[in-house]
C-alpha cells in the first residue's frame, strides 16, 4: 500500500513539471547501475520498476551530443543481463495517447514507423552464463522553433524478460542533445527543386498475358503438328486391286492373239490347234466355274451340263473338244482349213456363252452387226428345230467328223457318240 501511495505522488509530481524538466526524477531514490534497488524511478515517460532484492541490470547509453531537425539521432543502449532473460520481448513501442508519448511529444521528439523500415533492432549475444544485448532505438528530433535548438531526451523504458516469468523495467538516463537546422551552415540557403523522378516498376499485365497465351499456343501448336504428322504417316490400306477381268475378253484377246500370230503362214498347225484348245478350255473353267485346263473333255461336258439354265452351245463345244482331242492325243496333223475353223468355232463358243446383259452391252458399243465376223454369227433356225441343227447349220463340216447317219426323231444323240470314235486317216473305224 505505501509503493502505490509513493507512485501515485510521483506521477502527479511527474504531470506538474515543466516540459523542460520532464527527465528530472520526481519521487523514490534510485540505486546505481548493478546495484540493488529497494524502489522503482518514477519519470513523466517512464517508470522503472525491479523486483525487490534484486540486482538492477547495467545499462550503457549512448546518444550523439549533436543532430539535425529532421533526421535521425540513434540511441544506442546496451543491457548486461542474464542468459535466461530477454530484452524487449515485445519489442519497442509506445502506446497512442499514452503518457510516455505525449512526454515525448513535449520533449521535441518523435518515433519513426516501423513499418516504415527504420524502426528498433535488437542484437543479442551470449558468453557463458551472460549475455549482452544491443537495443538500437531511432529517434528524429523535431524541435519547434528554428535555429539552433537544444532539447533534452526524456527517459525511456527498457523491459527485461526474466526465465520465472517476471518482468524488469529500466528507465534510460536523460541526454541532452544540439540541434541544428538543415540549412544551418549554407549562408543564404536557397529551397532546392523537387528530386528527379525515379523509374517506377509497374507489372504490365497486358504484356504478361499475352506472353502467356503465345506460350500456350506455341505448345499447343507444336502438339497438333506432332499429331497431324502422326496421322499422316499412319499406316494406309491398300488400294484393292482391280476387279477381274471377264472371262470373254480375255479369251477373244488370246484368240485374236493366235489369228495374227502367223503360226498358219509358218505351218505350224499343231501349235495353232493347241493355242486355240487352250483359250477355250480356259475360257470354259472360268466361266462356269471349274478348273478347265485340268479337267478331261468328259469332265468339262458333265460341269457344263450341269449348269442351269441349259448352254445351248454345248452341242458345239463337245463337237470342238472332241476334235481337239484327236490331233492332241491321236497325233493327227490339221491342215491348214482345220485350224481356220478351229478358230471360227473357238470364237464362236465364246461370243454364245456370254451372259446375255454383257452380250447386249457390247452389242450396243459395235458399230452394227459388222462388228462381228460372219463365222462367229449364229444362224437363224426356225420354230421347234433343235440346237444341235442350228449349231451344225452354222459350222463347217470336219474333214475329221464321221458321215451323218439316217437320223429318226428323238436320236439326237447318235451322231455325237458316233463321232467320238477315233478314226484312222482314211476315214474308217480305227
Amino acid at each position: 500500500m505505501k509503493r502505490r501511495t509513493t507512485l501515485a505522488a510521483a506521477l502527479l509530481a511527474a504531470g506538474s513539471l515543466a516540459p523542460g524538466s520532464a527527465a528530472a526524477a520526481v519521487g523514490g531514490t534510485a540505486a546505481p547501475d548493478g546495484g540493488v534497488a529497494d524502489q522503482g524511478r518514477v519519470t513523466a515517460s517512464c517508470i522503472e520498476h525491479v523486483p525487490a532484492g534484486k540486482h538492477r541490470p547495467k545499462l550503457i547509453e549512448k546518444l550523439s551530443p549533436r543532430g539535425v531537425s529532421g533526421h535521425v539521432a540513434t540511441l544506442t543502449v546496451t543491457v548486461e543481463h542474464g542468459k535466461g532473460e530477454a530484452v524487449l520481448p515485445n519489442g519497442f513501442h509506445l502506446e497512442l495517447g499514452s503518457d510516455s508519448e505525449h512526454a515525448l511529444e513535449r520533449a521535441g521528439f518523435a518515433l519513426p514507423d516501423p513499418d516504415g523500415g527504420a524502426g528498433p533492432t535488437v542484437q543479442t549475444k551470449v558468453k557463458g552464463q551472460r549475455a549482452t544485448t544491443t537495443v538500437k532505438i531511432p529517434l528524429v528530433p523535431l524541435p519547434k522553433k528554428p535555429g539552433r535548438q537544444k532539447l533534452t531526451l526524456p527517459p525511456l523504458p527498457i523491459a527485461i524478460a526474466r526465465a520465472s516469468g517476471e518482468v524488469i523495467t529500466l528507465c534510460t538516463k536523460p541526454h541532452a542533445i544540439t540541434v541544428g537546422d538543415p540549412t544551418a551552415s549554407t549562408p543564404h540557403a536557397k529551397p532546392h527543386d523537387n528530386p528527379k523522378p525515379r523509374r517506377q516498376m509497374e507489372e504490365w499485365t497486358t504484356a504478361r498475358d499475352i506472353t502467356y497465351a503465345a506460350l500456350i499456343a506455341l505448345v499447343v501448336g507444336a502438339l497438333v503438328a506432332w499429331l497431324l504428322g502422326r496421322w499422316l504417316r499412319r499406316p494406309r490400306p491398300e488400294p484393292p486391286p482391280p476387279p477381274p477381268r471377264p472371262p470373254w475378253e480375255v479369251a477373244l484377246e488370246e484368240l485374236f492373239d493366235t489369228r495374227h500370230a502367223g503360226l498358219i503362214k509358218e505351218q505350224r498347225f499343231s501349235e495353232h490347234f493347241d493355242r486355240v484348245s487352250h483359250t477355250v478350255r480356259k475360257y470354259l473353267g472360268d466361266r462356269y466355274g471349274f478348273d478347265g485346263l485340268e479337267s478331261t473333255t468328259r469332265e468339262i461336258l458333265g460341269f457344263i451340263r450341269r449348269v442351269t439354265p441349259t448352254v445351248t452351245a454345248l452341242p458345239g463345244i463337245e463337237v470342238f473338244l472332241r476334235e481337239a482331242d484327236l490331233v492332241k492325243f491321236a497325233r493327227l496333223t490339221p491342215t491348214e482349213n482345220d485350224c481356220e475353223t478351229a478358230l471360227g468355232r473357238g470364237e464362236h463358243i465364246v461370243h454364245s456363252t456370254i451372259p446375255p446383259l454383257e452380250a447386249g452391252a457390247q452389242a450396243g458399243i459395235a458399230a452394227g452387226p459388222a462388228a462381228v465376223a460372219p463365222e462367229t454369227a449364229l444362224p437363224e433356225t426356225a420354230p421347234g428345230a433343235g440346237a444341235s441343227e442350228a449349231t451344225e447349220a452354222a459350222e463347217p463340216r470336219s474333214p475329221y467328223a464321221p458321215p451323218e447317219p439316217e437320223e429318226k426323231p428323238g436320236d439326237d444323240q447318235g451322231a455325237v457318240k458316233e463321232a467320238d470314235k477315233p478314226r484312222d486317216d482314211d476315214g474308217g473305224k480305227a
